[in-house]
């Protein structure tokens, strides 16, 4: 695993793509959220097909036709500095082989912000791409909208990365010890099920992996996790930070589940890192170096997520 290249810091009045590639998107909250990066001295705009629903799949924001070409078009246009999914939900599978790969590489590298559903084209930019990629608070989501430390860290990451280089744990070490390697990770779900695909990588050896999810009973997670241990895709690893497990049952009954498929790794292991679908959730860039400290329940970037 190697490091990736790293964007560009946003300055005051840099341009912002707003693009729903899963689920359908709230108006109030997209308006909401637009509305917040217009107070950052940002430019942001909506993508044509931003607030669509799909005519038969009420779950989807749009087709999948559609909801490639505005990632795609925000992507490419050399007035873009950021794009911004509204939301996450699901569809990020059903675009991310619709998108001309060749033609957004040569657009340049950019920033690129999402979670949840999106951990998909995380591991496409990686793959594809070779690009940091920022997991965190999507401009239509109510922790954007309406949560003060999600906004902060957000915006110290895109505008001064460099004071937001340490994020520090709410709990204790699953598994001691220390670790360096290249950050990576999402939604657990996202992750098992993307595998074997062209766009995710074929394993976290050498990484620090960063696991979430939302709504998925312990047995669930147990299920995906055996998935990534029996494939292999978890040989290697470095060190493993575990962010929010929103909805997914109490995490008494989730923690045993997590000791017995994560702890045994002989890695160390942090829990409650505070990204994912929690409230304030911080946001985490995939693809630089760090150090993983279990003890003190703190990951440090070598080098800000931007430049």
């Amino acid at each position: 695993m190697k490091e990736l290249l790293r964007p560009s810091r946003l300055a005051p009045g840099a341009r912002v793509a707003v693009v729903a590639p899963s689920g359908p998107v709230v108006e109030e909250r997209l308006q909401a959220g637009l509305d917040l990066l217009r107070g950052w001295d940002l430019d942001p705009f909506a993508a044509p097909h931003a607030l669509d629903r799909h005519g038969e799949l009420d779950y989807l924001a749009g087709t999948d036709a559609d909801r490639a070409a505005d990632l795609q078009r925000a992507w490419c246009d050399p007035s873009v500095d950021a794009v911004i999914c509204a939301r996450g939900g699901y569809g990020a599978q059903r675009l991310v082989d619709l998108l001309d790969w060749e033609a957004m590489r040569a657009a340049g590298p950019k920033v690129f912000l999402g979670f949840s559903d999106s951990t998909t084209l995380h591991e496409a930019f990686a793959v594809r791409l070779g690009l940091v990629t920022l997991y965190g608070p999507v401009a239509a989501g109510i922790d954007f909208v309406k949560n003060a430390r999600a906004q902060e860290h957000l915006r110290a990451t895109l505008f001064a990365p460099e004071s937001a280089r340490t994020l520090t744990s709410n709990g204790t070490a699953l598994a001691p010890g220390r670790a360096r390697g290249i950050t990576l990770g999402g939604c657990l779900a996202l992750l098992a099920t993307g595998y074997g695909t062209p766009h995710t990588r074929p394993g976290a050896r050498g990484g620090l992996l960063l696991l979430e999810d939302v709504g998925e009973r312990p047995y669930a997670v147990d299920r995906a996790l055996t998935q990534l241990l029996r494939t292999g895709w978890l040989d290697g690893v470095a060190g493993i930070a575990l962010g929010s497990w929103a909805q997914c049952g109490p995490y008494e009954e989730l923690r045993p589940v997590l000791a017995d498929r994560l702890g045994t790794l002989g890695v160390p292991v942090v829990e409650e890192l505070g990204f994912g679908h929690c409230d304030g959730a911080l946001t985490v860039p995939f693809g630089v170096t760090a150090a993983l400290d279990a003890d003190t329940g703190t990951l440090t970037l070598d080098e800000p997520a931007l430049r």
